[in-house]
């Protein structure tokens, strides 16, 4: 009746074997009557008519309910993996924003946090006032900052300001049409998972940055160096927001580009392999960027090839114990980066070499020349950056150059993927 509501939406697939179906009341009568046919005529089984029962009549809501147990689960449409490429590129941004908010001192600016309520910028001169007088009372201002006028407060709250907002942004680019996609039914189960963590992840990805944020906030009597946020968690911070962009990204490709029928030879094997070596040796690459930005490593030793007059520095290893100066010594942490990208650089060109002995489709190829040829201009960025005392613009370039060659490594990997048995 035209009160009974409709069936749910199906597969396309599913939707042509239903319309397939006659009706209700054919279905009926036709088990009806095959059930009065047996009825009446002997099976030719012998001892059949003891055991056997008709069974009732079946209902076509019934049919369409089996075949909907028996379908095959929803496939993830494009609009998924588009989504999921829009909120790499969005937390790509957040990145890059975020390490401009560092190279410009920033990021102490704004002391408190609030979900909602700094979501309005003050607008009286009196409010500004009062958020200027806030930011007096914190270690930033009164070793480094102290003579500070409130028009160059201005522009440093609205660099961290703008950084906060757009992390809020990159929240809810997840979690909005995440549960959009949910609710259609557009997700299938591992991928239902896999959307669970990334928005777990850019929720965390908010409490971490504000955890940072008061490392940077808290007296330290005994301490002469300026203030600071640590370096620790201003790696940890970066490296998850590294694993929340390269999550999206390699989900987002999997999802868009089809995998090619490559014949698994030996080389195809080893290439791969090392595709995979060569994007974690980049990731830890860019991680280890973050303690050179957190202990303004980058100011030490402005001279390359060499550091100074020596090609390993005398104070090297000046702390104690010496593990100590893996992540605390300017000059060890700025020698480590070196070496990380010097390797890097290195990797992809032998990575490249080696797959010029391999027939690969044409998407593969232009992935590992876009490798090599990013890999390049992100070492000149770091010798220019480096040579020039970390020029605000280069030294977010290069941060930019970064996420630029991960990606590449990624689409490499997305290239080379094996083909489901």
């Amino acid at each position: 009746s035209a009160s009974e509501p409709g069936p749910p939406r199906y597969s396309r697939s599913l939707s042509r074997v239903l319309r397939t179906l006659p009706p209700r009341s054919a279905l009926t009568a036709d088990s009806t009557e095959s059930t009065h046919t047996s009825m009446r005529k002997p099976s030719s089984i012998p001892g059949r008519d003891r055991h056997h029962q008709p069974g009732p009549p079946h209902s076509g809501r019934g049919f369409q309910r089996r075949l909907l147990q028996q379908a095959p689960p929803p496939a993830d449409p494009p609009a998924v993996g588009r989504w999921l490429l829009a909120c790499s590129g969005a937390v790509a941004g957040a990145v890059v924003l975020g390490g401009v908010t560092r190279l410009t001192e920033s990021g102490l600016s704004m002391v408190d946090w609030h979900l909602l309520k700094e979501m309005k910028p003050p607008r009286t001169q009196q409010e500004w006032e009062a958020e200027f007088q806030k930011y007096q009372q914190f270690p930033e201002f009164k070793i480094l900052n102290h003579d500070m006028t409130l028009t160059e407060f201005k522009f440093i709250w609205y660099m961290e300001y703008s950084h906060r907002m757009w992390g809020r942004v990159v929240g809810l680019a997840y979690i909005l049409p995440a549960a959009y996609f949910w609710r259609k039914g557009w997700l299938s189960r591992p991928m239902k998972g896999c959307v669970l963590a990334l928005c777990g992840l850019v929720c965390f990805q908010g409490l971490l940055g504000w955890y940072m944020v008061k490392s940077g906030l808290e007296e330290k009597p005994d301490s002469y160096d300026i203030p600071r946020v640590s370096q620790y968690r201003l790696a940890a911070h970066l490296g998850s927001a590294l694993v929340l962009y390269s999550a999206s990204l390699w989900t987002g490709l999997s999802l868009l580009l089809p995998r090619h029928k490559l014949p698994e030879t030996h080389q195809l094997i080893r290439l791969r392999q090392y595709a995979h070596g060569t994007t974690a040796l980049i990731f830890l690459t860019a991680l280890s960027g973050a303690f050179v930005a957190g202990l303004d490593a980058g100011l030490v030793y402005n001279s390359f090839p060499k550091m100074g007059e020596r090609w390993i520095p005398d104070d090297l290893l000046a702390f104690s114990p010496i593990l100590k100066n893996i992540f605390e010594n300017p000059t060890t942490v700025q020698f480590d980066h070196r070496i990380l990208g010097i390797t890097s650089v290195t990797a992809v060109t032998a990575l490249y070499l080696f797959s010029r002995k391999i027939p690969l489709p044409r998407r593969a190829r232009m992935a590992v020349t876009s490798l090599l040829a990013v890999a390049c201009l992100q070492v000149g960025l770091g010798i220019s950056t480096l040579l020039l005392y970390v020029p605000t613009p280069l030294a977010a370039t290069h941060q930019s150059g970064s996420l630029a060659l991960l990606s590449m490594a990624l689409w490499l990997m997305s290239e080379l993927r094996r083909v489901p048995k």
